[in-house]
Formats: C-alpha cells, sequence, structure tokens
C-alpha cells in the first residue's frame, strides 16, 4: 500500500488502534517461554477527563512495555481504575447523581481517550476497585490482619476535614487543609479502625536499603516518615511535687546545657503543675492549640510560640531548677511528650530561647574549632563534639558520653535507653459511603464492649447498599451508611441476635495498596490473586507515578506487600524494583496546569488538532522524565513538523527504495547511509534503556537529518541502504509514535504490527568510526575542531591540529610549552 502524500494521523490512528485490538498485540502470552517484564503506572481515579499529567505518567511506561515486548519480554501492561473515594460521593452531594453512575461514566470517558493515544494495555487485565468482586479481598485481608493483631480499634485524635465532614490520614493534610477539598482541618478525637504499620518499622525502614532503582528523594522522604531515633529517656523531677516529667532525647550529651523544659500543651501533667498567676494565660495558650491541627502547629516554617507554666523542673543529672514551657512544636503522641531544651546545641531550641530571653549554655565544644563565648553565639553548635561545662563527663566525646550517661540514668533508676519512631499506625476508617464496607458488626449481647465482631469469610462480600442519594448522602451528621436502616441492622453471626454493622467504611489507600497483584489473575476467586501466578510475574519491575506518594501510597503499599509474603501470597518483601517520579507539566505561564489556574491542556483538544502521536513525541521529547517542564504551543507545533517531515522522507524514497535488497559489500553512499542507520539505533536502543526517552527523540531528529542531506539513490546498494534505513527508523520510532511508525514500515513492506516483531540489534560493525571530532584548545580556549582517524596516534592528530589554519593564528608568535591529549576527545596547547 502506497502512502498518501499527506500525513493524515486521524486516519493513521483509528486504523491501528482497530488493528491491535482485533489482534490482540498487547494480551500477556502467558507462554512461559520468555522472561517477564510487568510495567506498570498508578491507576487512576476516574474523574471523566485526563489532563497531561496523566498523559505524561502513562506515556513513560508505555514506551518501555512496548520496547520490552519486541525485546522478546513477555510484558505486562495493565490499567485499572482507584473507582471510590471522596470526588464522587461529594459530586453526589452536589448533584444528586449516584457515586456508581458518576463512576461507571468516567470509567468509559477516561478509557476512550487512554485508547485514542494509543496506550499499550491488555484489558483483559483491567480492575475496577469500586466492584464487589475487588473489594471483596480488601474485606478478607482485613479479617487476616485482624486475626494477625494488626487490625485494631481505638480512640485516637484523628484529622477532621471540616469540608468532608470526615476523617483523612496525615499524609493527605497539606498545610492545614484537606489536599482534596482544601477546607481546614482540625484535631478530633474518636474511636476509628487502624493498622499496626508500626509493627514493620524497622522492616519498611531497612528495606529501602534495598530499593537501589528508586529515587533518592523516595527513599529519603520515607526514612524522614518513618523517623527512627535511638536516644534514652530521662525523667526531670518536678519541683516541690512527686510528679516527674520524662523527655526523650538523642542528645543526653548535651543535658549540662538544658536551661528549660517544653511539655505538649495537652499533656497530662500541664492541668497540675500550672501555677495560679500563669492559669488564664496556660488556658488561652491551651485552648489555641487545641483549635488547630498538629500539622498546622508543626508545619515548617511556623511559628514557635509559648507560655511559661510557673512550674520547674530539676535536671536528673545536675538538680539545676530550670522553667516548666509548654509549646506549639511539642506533640504528645510523639515520644514522651515532653523534651529538655538545649538552645545552644540544637536550632529550634535556640530560636525559642532567643525569642523568649531564656538562657543559652554551651556544653558542646567543635573538636578543633576554637571554643566561641557564649554571648556571642550567632547559631546553635549541633554537632557531635567534646564535652565541656557537664561535670564528670567534660573532655568526653559526644559518642563516649552518651555511652556512660545513659548507664548512670539506668544505674539511678532515673531513665533509660529508647528508640522511639516518628511514624503511627495508619488510622484507616472512613466516614463516607462510597468505599469498602468494614465487615465488623456490633452485638450488645456478645460483644458488650463495642470492640467489633467479624463477619465470616463466607459472608463477603459485605456489599454497599443501594440508596437514595438525596436521603443518604448529605454531608452532614452520622455516617452515610448509619442512614440506611435495612443494611445497617442485621444479626450477629454468634447469636443470630440483633446487631449493627460498622457504618465506616475504609480509607481508599487500601485499595491500592495490593492492586498490582490482582491485575495478573482479576477473575481469580478463590484467594485476592492466584499465588502461583504472582510468584511468576512479581515484583513489578518498572512504577510510574507521582514523588506526592512518597509517604503515602508508596509507603502503605510496601507495608501490604510484607503482609501478603507472611500469608504465603507473594514471594518478595518489596512490590517494586524500579520506580520512575515523574516531574509535573505546567502550563505555559509556568504554573502547573490546573482547573483553578485556567492554564490546563485538554490532550482530546490537542489529539483532535494534531493527532496522538504529536501529543506523544511532544510529552516525551519536553525533558526527562522526573523534570517538571512548562507547556509549549511552538513545541507541540514543532513535534508535528518532525512528523511530517519523516513522512515527506517516506513518500520521496518509497516508490524507489520499498523492497530493494543488496547482497554485495556496501561502500561509498550506500555505507555511510547503513552507518547512519546503525549509529542512531545504537543510540536510541541505550537511551531506552536508561530511560532518557527525550534523548532517545533528539536522536532520532539528528538522523533523519542526515537522512535529509541523501538527496537522491541510484545504485542497487545505495536503494536498499535506503530502505533499511527507514524500516530501521520505523522500528526506533515504534515505541514513541506507534501509529505513524506502524503506517510507515507497512508502506514499506511491513505486514503485522511491529509490536508483534523483534527489536533490530545494531551491526557493531557498523557503529565504528572511522573518523572522530577532536576539540582543539589554546589555554583551555576553544580554537577550532578538526576531524581525525579514529586510530590515530598523539603525534597524528597534533599534526592535523597544528595544520589548520584557527589554530595556526592562534598560536602564531608563541611557544608551545605543552601539549595534552586526550584520545577521542580533545587536544590543549598549553603556550607562553
Amino acid at each position: 500500500m502506497a502512502m498518501s502524500e499527506k500525513y493524515e494521523p486521524s486516519v493513521i490512528e483509528s486504523k491501528w488502534q482497530q488493528t491491535w485490538n482485533e489482534r490482540g498485540t498487547f494480551r500477556l502470552t502467558r507462554s512461559g517461554q520468555k522472561p517477564k517484564k510487568y510495567v506498570l503506572e498508578m491507576l487512576p481515579y476516574p474523574s471523566g477527563a485526563m489532563h497531561m499529567g496523566h498523559v505524561r505518567n502513562y506515556l513513560l511506561g508505555d514506551v518501555y512495555a512496548r520496547y520490552f515486548r519486541m525485546k522478546g519480554f513477555d510484558v505486562v501492561h495493565p490499567m485499572g481504575w482507584d473507582a471510590f473515594g471522596l470526588p464522587a460521593e461529594n459530586a453526589a452531594i452536589k448533584d444528586g447523581v449516584h457515586p456508581a453512575i458518576r463512576t461507571a461514566e468516567n470509567i468509559i470517558s477516561f478509557k476512550r481517550e487512554m485508547n485514542t493515544l494509543g496506550y499499550s494495555y491488555d484489558w483483559d487485565l483491567e480492575v475496577d476497585t469500586s466492584r464487589p468482586e475487588y473489594y471483596r479481598w480488601n474485606q478478607w485481608f482485613f479479617l487476616k490482619m485482624l486475626e494477625k493483631g494488626l487490625v485494631y480499634r481505638r480512640f485516637s485524635k484523628v484529622n477532621w476535614c471540616t469540608g468532608c465532614l470526615t476523617v483523612i490520614a496525615n499524609e493527605q493534610v497539606k498545610d492545614g487543609t484537606c489536599e482534596r477539598c482544601e477546607s481546614k482541618v482540625i484535631d478530633r478525637e474518636q474511636p476509628e479502625w487502624a493498622f499496626r504499620i508500626t509493627r514493620y518499622s524497622q522492616a519498611l525502614l531497612d528495606g529501602l536499603d534495598t530499593l537501589k532503582e528508586w529515587p533518592d528523594r523516595i527513599t529519603a522522604a520515607q526514612r524522614n516518615w518513618i523517623g527512627k531515633s535511638e536516644g534514652v529517656e530521662a525523667d526531670f523531677a518536678l519541683e516541690g511535687t512527686a510528679e516527674k516529667i520524662r523527655v526523650f532525647t538523642t542528645r543526653v550529651d548535651t543535658i549540662f546545657g538544658c536551661t528549660y523544659v517544653v511539655v505538649a500543651p495537652d499533656h497530662r501533667v500541664v492541668r497540675t503543675i500550672t501555677a495560679p498567676e500563669r492559669k488564664a494565660e496556660v488556658d488561652a495558650f491551651v485552648a489555641k492549640m487545641a483549635a488547630m491541627s498538629k500539622t498546622d502547629r508543626t508545619q515548617e516554617g511556623a511559628e514557635k510560640e509559648g507560655v511559661f507554666t510557673g512550674a520547674h523542673a530539676l535536671n536528673p543529672f545536675t538538680g539545676a531548677k530550670v522553667p516548666v514551657w509548654i509549646a506549639n512544636f511539642v506533640l504528645s503522641d510523639y515520644g514522651t511528650g515532653a523534651v529538655m531544651s538545649v538552645p545552644a546545641h540544637d536550632a529550634r531550641d535556640f530560636d525559642f530561647a532567643r525569642k523568649y530571653a531564656l538562657p543559652i549554655k554551651v556544653v558542646i565544644h567543635p573538636v578543633k574549632v576554637v571554643p566561641r563565648e557564649e554571648a556571642a553565639a550567632p547559631a546553635a553548635f549541633t554537632e557531635d563534639g567534646v564535652l565541656v561545662d557537664s561535670g564528670p563527663y567534660a573532655g568526653k566525646t559526644s559518642a563516649e558520653a552518651r555511652k556512660e550517661m545513659a548507664g548512670w540514668l539506668v544505674a539511678q533508676k532515673k531513665g533509660a535507653p529508647m528508640t522511639t519512631w516518628r511514624q503511627k499506625d495508619w488510622g484507616f476508617s472512613r466516614q463516607r459511603y462510597w468505599g469498602t464496607p468494614i465487615p465488623i458488626v456490633y452485638c450488645d449481647k456478645c460483644d458488650p464492649q463495642h470492640n467489633g465482631l467479624p463477619v465470616p469469610y463466607e459472608q463477603l462480600p459485605v456489599k454497599l447498599p443501594d440508596i437514595a442519594v438525596d436521603q443518604v448522602l448529605t454531608g452532614k451528621g452520622e455516617p452515610p451508611l448509619a442512614k440506611v436502616p435495612e443494611w445497617v441492622n442485621t444479626t450477629c453471626p454468634k447469636c443470630a441476635g440483633p446487631a449493627r454493622r460498622e457504618a465506616e467504611t475504609m480509607d481508599t489507600f487500601v485499595d491500592s495498596t495490593w492492586y498490582y497483584a490482582r491485575y495478573l489473575s482479576p477473575k481469580f476467586d478463590t484467594a485476592p490473586f492466584d499465588p502461583e501466578v504472582a510468584r511468576k510475574y512479581l515484583p513489578v519491575d518498572l512504577y510510574v507515578g507521582g514523588p506526592e506518594h512518597a509517604t503515602m501510597h508508596l509507603l502503605y503499599f510496601r507495608f501490604w506487600t510484607r503482609v501478603m509474603k507472611e500469608l504465603d501470597l507473594v514471594p518478595m518483601d518489596e512490590p517494586v524494583t524500579r520506580l520512575i517520579t515523574q516531574g509535573i507539566v505546567n502550563g505555559s505561564d509556568g504554573l502547573k496546569m490546573s482547573k483553578r489556574a485556567g492554564n490546563g491542556v485538554a490532550p482530546s483538544e490537542l489529539v483532535k488538532e494534531y493527532g496522538a502521536d504529536t501529543a506523544r513525541a511532544y510529552v516525551l521529547f519536553a525533558g526527562p522524565p522526573e523534570r517538571d517542564f512548562d507547556w509549549s504551543e511552538k513545541g507541540v507545533d514543532g513535534a508535528f513538523r518532525f512528523l511530517k517531515r519523516v513522512w515527506a522522507l517516506g513518500v520521496t524514497h518509497e516508490a524507489a527504495v520499498k523492497g530493494a535488497t543488496w547482497d554485495g559489500a556496501s561502500e561509498g553512499k550506500a555505507l555511510e547511509i547503513r552507518k547512519a542507520a546503525h549509529k542512531a539505533l545504537k543510540r536510541i536502543t541505550e537511551a531506552i534503556e536508561r530511560l532518557s526517552f527525550n534523548t532517545a527523540i533528539a536522536g532520532s531528529m539528528e538522523y533523519v537529518n542526515e537522512l535529509y542531506l541523501v538527496k537522491e539513490v541510484t545504485t542497487p546498494a545505495e536503494k536498499a541502504a535506503m530502505n533499511e534505513a527507514i524500516s530501521l527508523l520505523a522500528r526506533m520510532l515504534v515505541p514513541f509514535v506507534p501509529h505513524f511508525a506502524n503506517e510507515l514500515a507497512q508502506s514499506y513492506g511491513v505486514p503485522t504490527p511491529l509490536e508483534e516483531q523483534s527489536w533490530p540489534a545494531f551491526d557493531p560493525k557498523l557503529v565504528v568510526d572511522d573518523v572522530i571530532p577532536y576539540a582543539v584548545q589554546v589555554l583551555g580556549k576553544l580554537r577550532a575542531e578538526i576531524q581525525a582517524p579514529a586510530a590515530a596516534t598523539e603525534a597524528e592528530v597534533r599534526a592535523i591540529a597544528e595544520a589548520d589554519e584557527k589554530v595556526q593564528a592562534a598560536l602564531a608568535g608563541k611557544t608551545v610549552k605543552k601539549f595534552v591529549f586526550v584520545p577521542k576527545r580533545l587536544v590543549n596547547f598549553v603556550v607562553g
């Protein structure tokens, strides 16, 4: 079939999408004969319309999946829907459309857009987390974890979103507001269900050392979030009472410099130790803190503030009396809820002491630095050093002192070594309808304490009831499910008497903790997934998603994977080998694309105007995957012009070279064409392997420029070389612009989709340069560029350089004192 004169993406793209679908090109083969490659992008919440962030995210995985399919791998590349969640429920409250109806409509729309962009998904593996056949297994996991002591009910201070009227996780609070609706978040105490993720804190921390192919910023964020601190607890007696305040510190070596103690505003001792004359101010401060979320109080940049209680505590080592303060930066649920403050050696304590004119006492000196005067100290010295003014420990190093002082505390029964963790258990119950029902019932007879009785496995799934939206989803009052009497009223699994179902639902992060394994056997009905299939295809080889998930999804699903291993469902500790976190797509104004900013670009409109392959080429060429980039209409137009240029190249040579072959030796122009083709193939293959897709596209552009320099081909060898060159070009382009590349290849005689062909191998003999460029410098400044034979010696390269007119001019009247030769790169004349 001859190429049309004009590049028409709308015709080409629908044709190839239909072809792939009819042939099942992207189905998992499960042959057992090929090595596996599992490529996955984070599943989306189906909002109804894709944005350019989605486009970029899915493209990064798609390129990798297409490439490795052609490399002979059995590629798993699924897609599904993180379909539960607040947006659909909030929309239902607003307009009365049932979340299930809206979600189903949105999935159809979203999937249609995905298909128009040519993503190579195996839709046979599709999952929808809002379907009972999926969330049944959320409930199964809940029961298994309940049996293992990993699920429990607790009273806890929770983050209460005043807009969504539900509990949200710490990680969902951004600057004191809900990340979804941006309403204010406040602290509120109430019962909730929690996963005991802290039982795995050490394992999760140790596992980070094995994640060699994860971005450093993600592992660093998780390491900080888990927050392991090794130190001691020490008791400060309260003056004039039998009470004591136990503090936690990682720097007991600085305790001789403690000049005040700080406790959390809601610490148990505040009420009893506050002096009468300080009560009004303390009560006002406590009330102010109670009205704020802990995220607001402790976020980076928040002003440090506090009040003096009027009480004093006694340093356990010195007996020195120090004032007791309350402050916003100490939390009752972190450590002991109390800290000793050493302003000379802690930056936060230093700032607080300066603000409230509290004493600053230096007790650590740097090892090799002249001691500073205390009053003139411009900032806290926070490193280890040598102790001074510290009684019997003076002169010891910080490490030595910490060990000895911990021993003294134990001997005197005034403290003990202690490890604390910043990470808290995962509270996951939500006062919402559109989520997984928690499989628990409450029976006054069998469960008078209302700890909850598990629903028997054989009664799973506990399905969401159908509801009258306007009566149940009001956004106010008790949880929506509590308003459905025919559902919430049930029978006790023990006594068959009256009971009530748990009316809360699970956090949607539960849905995404294990979905990657369900993809492998989405219709399996005797377990969450087939363990045998999981053992073959897990872990995920490449995972693509946003860095904002560092301490949410990416931590939760690491925890869940360890639980699944203990249940003998998966073979590994870590779910993902290699992680890519893609950058943000900004508008042309440099701001992140959003409805609020009004700077978004609809992928559907872009496809309609330019075609999917132009959208793909532009987004992939805009920059390395992990970097943000600003949208550019000129860039889009440039990508479109590039494809038209390649198309014109194909049209120009099609009639003359299609099907041309040559068995003889290549030389002259034919050899140069073949060398250009194989060098480009090598460069693009290597760029894909290191996920440098923008570099790969740049390489293809350079290659096309080289082919355009060949004005005509006349001999059989030249025609065969050009036929090979354009056929290879199509194969090199197929991961990036698959519709375009397949059409080009078909026009040059390839009968089946390129994705069903092997990735071409370059000829090593054709990628060796006969001549290579050398930069010529004089005193380090570039003066010329020369060409020298690849095998040229230093003397030969120098002779070629000295013969260059520009170099001669730069050396005129000067004496060469030294000649620097860097093989295959540059030479430098050092002159005087």
